[in-house]
């Protein structure tokens, strides 16, 4: 029984482990299974675990709110996102207490839905939801990642559209009117002129953060997502080597490398990324709504010189914005009051207060449709030149895509961008740079990489077996 719990966690390895390897391994779960649960004490009041500093001070007033008016207590507990997923899996695996109510990123959450759907640790909330007509008053893709095989695990915190940020002091100066660009073809070709020694400093300068190094794996799942392509489908399938996502993989390779590259590697959250924003070396990155906050908190120097607009299509008339990043409230199946930890989370996610909160803080876009008219998001901000940001997120919000749940989608993104990489080397190599002439090569890697990931999949007993 422990081989097919390690396996759960474990998937990448554990068939090549010998019998003493399953040894260590097994006593490795097993005293750590014993370690993470041991150190959270067992208080009366509902657990609550999250790994957001700056929410957990958002969620401070709600909590005292509940606590003062129900008179009972709610005991918030900050871990980091990877001792988070540790103390959720450990206490899922070995039938143990968890929190009462769990915040966690969609990057940490898929591996609780790697088993049958009966052994998924959170309650299924999908007939609460529609009873109460909470499914219907949030917007519908929201869902989608916190969804396993038609279930929903999780209430969303969040939509998370995208936008296109750009220099618009730089844009302006140039001549260039990037909103009266369509597509990425259009935007590509429109920039160029761009790309340069355009402060005279001799370094060479970009247009766009795009690279298959860091934290690109996020980046490339949303553009994929928005040219409609994807790694998995609903029901879970694998669809890597697509027409889709082999156009997509071809024009990203031409970007970054070639007499027309217009691509350099910025990656968010970098000190030297942030100089090279600063310094104009480069002026335009997809933008989901935090981000935003993000952005303002740490470039403060770029006030008023910042700019969105919605994302260039990929192709003439399609989707003009996608997704990144998100989070979600879920209720493990061992909380000590399921009735009092559904409206605690109700109480917190529902309420226009934390709505206008998120908002204020990080320009985060409710969830919630009802709340969507509020003037807050109709204000003016200084950081983006005047623009009423959060208006104009809302726009596109209802036509971001559906996501996956595979607990093997992260795998699956970290091996296309290996195949990006590899077809961009092969782009170099053979002097191609024209993504048509790209596009059988890029069949070639992707197939690749969709044969490594099928045969990760097809280790996992619990998900084969299902329909």
């Amino acid at each position: 029984m422990l081989r097919r719990l390690i396996k759960h966690v474990l998937p990448d390895f554990t068939d090549y482990l010998s019998p003493g390897g399953w040894i260590i391994c097994s006593l490795a779960v097993a005293s750590s299974i014993a370690v993470l649960a041991w150190p959270i004490p067992q208080r009366d009041g509902l657990e609550f675990w999250l790994f957001s500093k700056q929410l957990a001070v958002l969620y401070e007033v709600k909590v005292d709110q509940w606590n003062q008016d129900k008179g009972s207590d709610i005991y918030m507990s900050l871990f980091s996102n990877e001792s988070l997923q540790q103390r959720m899996l450990a206490a899922f695996l070995s039938d143990t207490p968890a929190a009462d109510v769990i915040e966690i990123e969609r990057n940490f959450v898929p591996q609780a839905f790697t088993g049958p759907i009966e052994d998924v640790g959170f309650v299924d909330l999908t007939d609460r939801l529609k009873e109460e007509g909470i499914y219907d008053q949030l917007n519908t893709p929201s869902f989608a990642p916190w969804t396993s095989r038609g279930r929903i695990f999780g209430l969303p915190h969040d939509v998370h559209p995208v936008m296109l940020a750009y220099r618009a002091d730089i844009f302006e100066e140039a001549g260039i009117d990037l909103t009266q660009v369509e597509t990425w073809d259009e935007f590509a070709k429109a920039v160029r002129p761009l790309v340069g020694d355009r402060n005279g400093d001799g370094i060479e300068d970009y247009v766009i953060s795009m690279w298959t190094g860091g934290g690109f794996r996020d980046q490339l799942e949303a553009l994929l997502l928005q040219a409609g392509g994807a790694l998995f489908d609903e029901q879970d399938r694998m669809q890597i080597n697509t027409e889709v996502n082999a156009r997509v993989l071809a024009t990203l390779a031409s970007w970054m490398v070639g007499p027309n590259r217009i691509a350099v590697d910025a990656p968010e959250f970098d000190p030297q990324a942030n100089q090279m924003r600063l310094d104009g070396r480069v002026i335009a990155a997809l933008m989901p709504d935090w981000l935003g906050g993000v952005w303002e908190k740490d470039l403060p120097a770029l006030s008023g010189k910042i700019k969105v607009m919605p994302l260039p299509a990929w192709e003439p008339g399609g989707r003009r914005t996608t997704v990144w990043g998100g989070s979600m409230l879920g209720i493990p199946k061992t909380t000590k009051d399921f009735d009092a930890a559904w409206s605690f989370a109700t109480h917190l996610y529902l309420s226009e207060e934390l709505a206008e909160g998120l908002y204020r803080e990080n320009y985060i876009i409710s969830p919630v449709k009802a709340f969507w008219d509020s003037p807050f998001y109709d204000e003016p901000v200084e950081f983006f030149g005047g623009q009423p940001v959060g208006r104009l997120y809302i726009e596109v919000a209802p036509d971001v895509p559906l996501r996956t749940s595979s607990p093997f989608n992260t795998y699956a993104k970290d091996r296309v961008v290996n195949a990006l990489y590899r077809l961009k080397e092969y782009a170099v190599d053979n002097k191609i740079y024209d993504p048509d002439e790209l596009m059988d090569q890029a069949r070639i890697e992707l197939q690749a990489e969709e044969d490594r990931v099928t045969r990760q999949v097809e280790r996992n007993v619990f998900l084969r077996s299902e329909p």
